[in-house]
């Protein structure tokens, strides 16, 4: 009787979903992601385009924290070179936006490739040192460029159109922020079956032995860099578009950390880990508002002190993922599909 799984042809073995019951899994939360936009409310899917566009930002940081282990603090930077880039395409060019939001891409892995160049001397604290200067420079230009981006001053944009239908609805956009969450997963897990990725996991692990196999280093994380800026600018293409107001508060050290916490949460090196980090911190703000409100007239003390709570439990899910569980919701839900894997036999 034969034991295990077994593949007749190596393009068998390297399908992303080998497995009857992946398949199957895929195919559920595929069912369930086209059905929500038809029962859920505004306001529940508002959320979801939040944890859309978030799954690309956060696959784009997984992929150079996670992935190459190259420590970045300047995400919030990447974002707003992204957003301003595609705004401004639009708002002054007059491109459609879906044209100027992989050009937008495109110059944030340019702004990457620059930003990664003290890769080849610095790693560790030193080079996460090196992205939060990156992050308060383009901080300081956005406020101060005052003729392109309009300085401290909101950029409106137009609304974003798409085949002659208006995205400012939330069921309308959510098409288009679950397609490109998709397309940019998909992206990622062929990217790390290849050789460039695989040379991303071995500098990660331990880049002395990468380059004595044969790696090029540095020019491999320059193109983990420009990879996950590219990625990371398309989040903030889609954030602009989506909200159509531009400011760079949006944009600040608190959203690089807010993004780096998902990857955390969510579990570093693997794409199911950027979804579940995004969808963690993206949804707790909006459980924890919608708590307070309902002790707003019950217990009005509790409300008032909902913000503070709010950064507390931010800090305090962190903190416990990484005393209990360093690898994340991903670790978790591997650990719920090993269960069903042997049970009954759970030895």
């Amino acid at each position: 009787m034969r034991s295990g799984v077994f593949f007749e042809k190596y393009s068998e073995e390297m399908a992303l979903r080998p497995y009857p019951l992946q398949r199957m899994r895929l195919g559920l939360f595929a069912l369930a992601v086209v059905i929500f936009p038809f029962i859920a409310s505004p306001y529940w899917l508002s959320l979801a385009n939040q944890v859309a566009i978030a799954t690309v930002g956060a696959l784009g940081l997984n992929l150079l924290v996670g992935y190459t282990g190259q420590i970045s603090l300047g995400q919030g930077a990447f974002l707003a070179i992204g957003a301003y880039g595609s705004g401004l395409l639009t708002l002054r060019m007059d491109l459609p936006f879906w044209l100027s939001i992989p050009i937008a891409g495109l110059i944030t892995a340019a702004a990457g490739l620059i930003i990664g160049l003290p890769s080849l001397r610095l790693k560790g604290l030193y080079l996460a040192i090196a992205t939060l200067a990156a992050q308060q420079i383009v901080e300081w230009v956005i406020t101060h460029w005052t003729w392109l981006t309009g300085g401290t001053e909101a950029l409106v944009i137009p609304s974003p159109k798409l085949f002659g239908f208006r995205l400012d609805r939330d069921f309308n956009f959510y098409w288009f922020g679950v397609a490109t969450a998709a397309l940019a997963a998909l992206f990622v897990a062929n990217l790390m079956r290849s050789r460039v990725g695989r040379s991303f996991v071995a500098i990660r692990d331990q880049d002395i032995a990468a380059g004595a196999l044969g790696v090029n280093v540095f020019r491999t994380k320059l193109v983990a860099f420009a990879t996950s800026s590219f990625l990371v600018g398309i989040t903030g293409a889609l954030i602009a578009h989506y909200r159509t107001i531009i400011t760079w508060e949006r944009f600040t050290l608190d959203t690089s950390i807010t993004y780096l916490a998902m990857i955390i949460v969510g579990g570093l090196g693997t794409i199911n880990g950027s979804f579940f980090g995004a969808t963690l911190i993206v949804l707790l703000p909006a459980l924890i508002n919608s708590v307070g409100q309902s002790l707003q007239t019950t217990v009005p003390a509790a409300a008032r002190i909902l913000p503070f709570v709010q950064q507390g439990a931010f800090g305090l899910i962190i903190i416990l993922f990484l005393v209990l569980e360093p690898e994340g919701l991903a670790k978790l839900w591997r650990n719920i599909k090993d269960q069903f894997k042997v049970w009954p036999f759970s030895y």
